[in-house]
């Protein structure tokens, strides 16, 4: 009787730890940092990368192995995936490769008996906790691009900016990713107070939320300055922009702006009795979002 997790410590983890270790190397990476990276030791480090540790080749050349080790590399060297999402990716293919991969041929060539059998899927590779992942990733590489930028700081509003993403079938702001606390300009530079979270932004979580409640396809949204030439920017890109009243309530507001212009990525009100303008950009996640403030800017 051989459990097929026996093949993944006996086989996957030695051959996927070598490579993820050379290939954190190859991005500049220390030992200590691979070994604070991987969770193990700096000695065990040294034997991966100096090839002192037995590898399996079919496990290497498979190419889920391959793009996984590239993807969390990748992701890992740059600070757009902590070790915790790696971790969780890295689970998931495993799950994969047992149902219908390299794992599975091993299995049945450890336990022919199994052949016999089809594979039940007992892990499920689209949960919420993968989804969620990805959400957060997509927001470190969306508030990026705007520490990049060389103007995203001075449009930030007094009451400050948040750069959110939720998740598929959203219903309330613990379903949305976003900056714990707000983006603020501190001398010139964009201020990130903490790593992205869930139900952590009130404001433009709801406007977001409130924007799909009315039929918007949007996942993400940035608020920023109302600025008559940053919306006429946006709609040379071909962004639909449309006002919205900022005294009524939010989602009777957000409601009657939809309405009129379903398809609307870019929402805004100049303002009020104690109300600053403010301009709201939707898109399909937070780097995209992004992306398309930092495109405006220079245009």
């Amino acid at each position: 009787m051989k459990f097929v997790e026996e093949l993944v410590v006996e086989e996957f983890l030695p051959t996927f730890r070598s490579m993820l270790a050379g290939a954190l190397r190859e991005r500049g990476h220390t030992q200590n940092e691979v070994a604070a990276a991987l969770g193990i030791s700096q000695s065990a480090v040294s034997k991966y990368v100096h090839g002192e540790v037995e590898e399996n080749d079919r496990i290497r050349t498979d190419s889920r192995v391959a793009d996984l080790v590239e993807h969390l590399a990748d992701g890992l060297a740059s600070g757009e995936m902590t070790p915790v999402e790696a971790l969780i990716e890295t689970e998931v293919c495993i799950r994969e490769l047992e149902q219908g991969g390299v794992l599975a041929d091993l299995h049945v060539e450890a336990v022919p008996e199994l052949a016999a059998y089809d594979t039940i899927a007992v892990h499920d590779p689209d949960s919420r906790m993968q989804e969620a992942s990805r959400v957060r990733s997509s927001v470190r590489r969306g508030l990026r691009l705007l520490q990049n930028s060389s103007q995203f700081a001075q449009r930030i509003p007094a009451v400050g900016s948040n750069l959110v993403e939720s998740l598929q079938d959203a219903e309330t702001i613990d379903d949305v990713a976003a900056v714990p606390g707000r983006l603020l300009n501190v001398r010139g530079q964009v201020e990130v107070p903490g790593e992205p979270e869930f139900g952590v932004s009130q404001h433009v979580a709801s406007v977001l939320l409130a924007a799909q409640e009315h039929g918007s396809t949007a996942r993400a949204a940035v608020n920023v300055s109302d600025d008559a030439q940053l919306r006429d920017a946006l709609d040379a890109q071909g962004q639909t922009v449309v006002e919205f009243d900022a005294e009524a309530d939010l989602n009777e507001a957000i409601a009657n702006a939809l309405s009129e212009s379903p398809d609307a990525t870019v929402l805004y009100q100049t303002g009020g009795f104690g109300i600053e303008p403010i301009l709201y950009l939707l898109g399909p996640d937070a780097s995209t979002v992004a992306q398309t403030l930092r495109d405006a800017e220079t245009a």
